[in-house]
Parts: C-alpha cells; structure tokens; sequence
C-alpha cells in the first residue's frame, strides 16, 4: 500500500494522493494507552513527507533548499476511534489545488488491523521568504511543481 498514488480531476480541483503506513510507537502512547492526540499531527507530518518523496519538488528538502519556508497556517483534527500501540496508521495524504502561493493537504488515517478511520484533518501552509515576510507570489519551484504534476482544465 506504501506509495499509492492516484491522480484525477475532481470537479475543478485536481488530487494527488500518497498513502504510507506508520507503525505506532510506545512514545506516541498516553495514559489510556492509546495513542496521544498530538501524535496525529504528527502522522500528517508523516504523510508529508512520504507525499514528498513519491511527488518530488514540494518536499521538506526541496523546500529547506529553496531558502523558501512553508510554515503551517491552519491545522484541523477530528478524532473517532483510538490507535493502540502495535497498530499500523495508515495515513491517506491528500495534496489539494488551490490557486495562490500556499500548500493545502486532507488526511485520513485508518487503523491497518480494521481498516476503521481514526481520525482526519486538513492543513495549509503558506510560503515566507528569508526575512519570515509571507509571499504573495508562488515560488518559482512551487510553479514547476504544479505544471509537472497539475492538470489545469484551461490547458
């Protein structure tokens, strides 16, 4: 399942999804011994990065190269059933189109064992340049990107 990439067009927006698999770690586990509600955000760090190395230009090392950051500027959780250590996250990672200098993603993660949806969420990140001034204008790399893997219905 590792690697799973679908591309299609949906209504106007086109989708790139990458799919990996976390196993659960005894750190990432609280008291209930169920996994802690901040190791999700961590999980869709995860499915950034695996996002990253199938779609290659908008990594975490492309973007650290570019001297361009993209911090976070909105993070959504929901949670719905537990993961428990020795359970496999399965972390659906979804790169949305949105028009502007920005990066918008939806998750899910489902517990491998049941395949039952733990939890999902969404998050933006918006580009600054070296001196942490948002950028209004998409990065030259970021407009590669999106002509190499983005089908636009004007083209």
């Amino acid at each position: 399942m590792e690697g799973f990439i679908r591309n299609m067009q949906e209504k106007t927006e086109t989708v790139l999804e990458d799919v990996c698999r976390i196993p659960v770690k005894f750190s990432e586990i609280d008291s209930m011994c169920r996994v802690w509600h901040g190791s999700y955000v961590t999980y869709f760090e995860d499915g950034r990065e695996s996002f990253g190395r199938h779609f290659p230009g908008i990594g975490y090392a492309d973007i650290q190269a570019s001297g361009i950051y993209a911090p976070l500027y909105d993070l959504h959780v929901k949670y719905y059933a537990p993961l428990e250590i020795n359970d496999i996250a399965i972390v659906h990672t979804r790169y949305i189109y949105k028009p502007g200098a920005r990066l918008d993603y939806t998750y899910a993660i489902y517990r491998e064992r049941d395949h039952v949806l733990c939890a999902e969420g969404s998050t933006v990140q918006l580009f600054v340049d070296t001196d942490g001034k948002l950028m209004v204008d998409k990065p030259a790399y970021y407009e590669a990107w999106q002509r190499k893997y983005i089908l636009f219905e004007s083209e």
